[in-house]
């Protein structure tokens, strides 16, 4: 009469022992799966961070190549000081001229 419950206890516990290492196994493989969408997910934000870097580092050079295509490519070694100061009142009569078409500007605003 005590074998049955005996035997009932062991396979209660060899169903326990069971339940529990489908339990882990579940666990591990969910997790697992959590960490692969987590890495994936880093690494694309890490690729679309680089591809914005990429187009900022790209329209600010073309920007620069722009201004410094239109600007003047004389350096401050090829001008002598007369030429100097015929340039520092170009660079004046332009500010004053950007100046003015500003202000005629935002007149015209509402």
């Amino acid at each position: 009469m005590s074998k049955p419950p005996v035997h009932a206890f062991f396979v209660g516990r060899a169903l326990a022992e069971a339940l529990y290492e489908q339990l882990e196994s579940a666990a591990t493989n969910a997790f697992s799966e959590l960490g692969k969408f987590d890495a994936e997910q880093r690494e694309r934000l890490r690729q679309f961070t680089d591809r914005v870097v990429e187009r900022a580092n790209k329209a600010s050079e073309e920007a620069m190549q722009t201004r410094t295509g239109t600007a003047s490519t004389t350096t401050i070694q090829d001008i002598h000081p007369a030429d100097l100061q015929a340039t520092i009142d170009e660079l004046r009569a332009e500010v004053a001229l950007v100046r003015s078409e500003l202000q005629r500007y935002r007149s015209t605003l509402p």
